[in-house]
C-alpha cells in the first residue's frame, strides 16, 4: 500500500477510535467507571487511565515531545494509582480509580488532540523511521511491537499501529465488556 494511502487510514483510524473513546466517557458516570465487578477484575477506570497515560507516554517515542501528564493533571484528575500499570500485575492495579471523570476526559481528549493535530502534519515519509532499534531492550521485547517490528527494529508506522491503534482497541474491547457488568450497552455493533 502506498505511503500515502497507508497514513491517510491512519488518521481516520485514529480518530474512529478516539470517538469511540468520546462516546464511552459522555455515557458513564463516575461510579460506573469505578465499579470492580470482582476480586481480581480491573475497573473500567484501569482501562481507561492505563491506556491514556501509555498513549501520552508512547506518543513521546514517535515524536520527541514531552507527556502531557504531569502533577498539575495529576492533582485534577486524581488516579488512585499514579501509574499506567504496564509493568505491574493486576493485584497490584485492581484499586485504581478516577477521582474526577470530567478532568480526565479532559485529559484524554488533550492526548487525543495532540495525535490527531501531529498525524495531519505527519510526512508519509516519515512512516519508516526507526523509532527503537535492535536488539530491543528487555521492557520492549516482550512487547507486541516487538513481534511487528521488522529487521531494523520498530518504526513510526509499527508505533502508532501498536502502541496508540491496537492498543486503544484492545482496551476500548475491556471497556465494552465491563459497560455491561454496570448496566450500559456497548460502543459499536
Amino acid at each position: 500500500m502506498p505511503a500515502d494511502l497507508t497514513l491517510d487510514s491512519l488518521r481516520r483510524r485514529m480518530k474512529a477510535m478516539h470517538s469511540l473513546y468520546d462516546d464511552a466517557l459522555a455515557t458513564m458516570d463516575l461510579d460506573q467507571v469505578n465499579h470492580r465487578e470482582r476480586e481480581g477484575t480491573l475497573p473500567i477506570a484501569f482501562s481507561l487511565f492505563h491506556y491514556a497515560n501509555m498513549h501520552d507516554a508512547s506518543f513521546m517515542l514517535l515524536t520527541g515531545q514531552t507527556p502531557i501528564w504531569n502533577d498539575e493533571w495529576r492533582a485534577r484528575v486524581q488516579p488512585a494509582i499514579n501509574d499506567h500499570g504496564k509493568h505491574r500485575t493486576v493485584e497490584e492495579m485492581v484499586d485504581q480509580r478516577i477521582g474526577d471523570l470530567e478532568a480526565f476526559t479532559l485529559y484524554i481528549r488533550s492526548v487525543f488532540d495532540r495525535t490527531e493535530a501531529w498525524l495531519e502534519t505527519l510526512d508519509a515519509a516519515d512512516l519508516d523511521r526507526v523509532v527503537i532499534t535492535r536488539p530491543f531492550p528487555p521492557q520492549i521485547a516482550s512487547t507486541f511491537s516487538a513481534r511487528v517490528a521488522g529487521e531494523q527494529g520498530i518504526t513510526v508506522l509499527d508505533g502508532v499501529e501498536c502502541w496508540l491503534y491496537q492498543h486503544g482497541l484492545r482496551h476500548m474491547g475491556e471497556i465494552e465488556l465491563a459497560r455491561s457488568f454496570v448496566g450500559l450497552q456497548g460502543m459499536t455493533s
